[in-house]
């Protein structure tokens, strides 16, 4: 078995490390979890607008995995946890910028996806949090699926 490696994402995730006690990424051989990875910005701000917050939070999830040597063509799969607008239900607005954004950054390859409304998450302000699980160097994809090369 390989060992763990830690990784802090530079900005945030140092500070986080050094606060709060946490990294934001773990490497065991090919396989890359994150923590919960947020919409803000290296100094804990975060964009009035949700959609701004749920990319800025995709954004951070891919530098996350850039750390620990992965990206988003190599993720399996997504937890995301979401403050509602509404008691009924996550919302239109959150699972449209969601699934903008796996669309983007994953092409045809759908992973998993549990998608989970919550009462509070661990920042004020903070509306969305993303954690995802990757799986390194798979050459192995059905070619329908395979991953593709998103321009950034």
């Amino acid at each position: 078995m390989s060992k763990p490696e830690f990784f802090a994402t530079p900005g945030y995730g140092e500070t986080q490390l050094t606060n709060m006690h946490y990294n934001q990424a773990v490497r065991i051989g090919d396989r890359v979890e994150t923590s919960g990875q947020g919409g803000w910005d290296d100094d804990w701000n975060f964009p009035e607008a949700l959609e701004d917050e749920i990319v800025q939070a995709f954004d951070n999830v891919e530098r996350t995995l850039a750390q620990a040597g992965a990206t988003w063509r190599d993720v399996i799969s997504v937890d995301s946890y979401h403050v509602p607008a509404s008691t009924d239900s996550i919302g239109e607005a959150h699972n449209r910028v969601m699934v903008e954004q796996f669309r983007k950054r994953m092409g045809d390859r759908a992973p998993i996806w549990t998608e989970l409304g919550v009462t509070a998450l661990g920042a004020p302000k903070m509306r969305v949090e993303i954690r995802v699980t990757a799986v390194v160097g798979h050459d192995g994809w059905p070619a329908r699926l395979r991953p593709v090369d998103v321009a950034g």
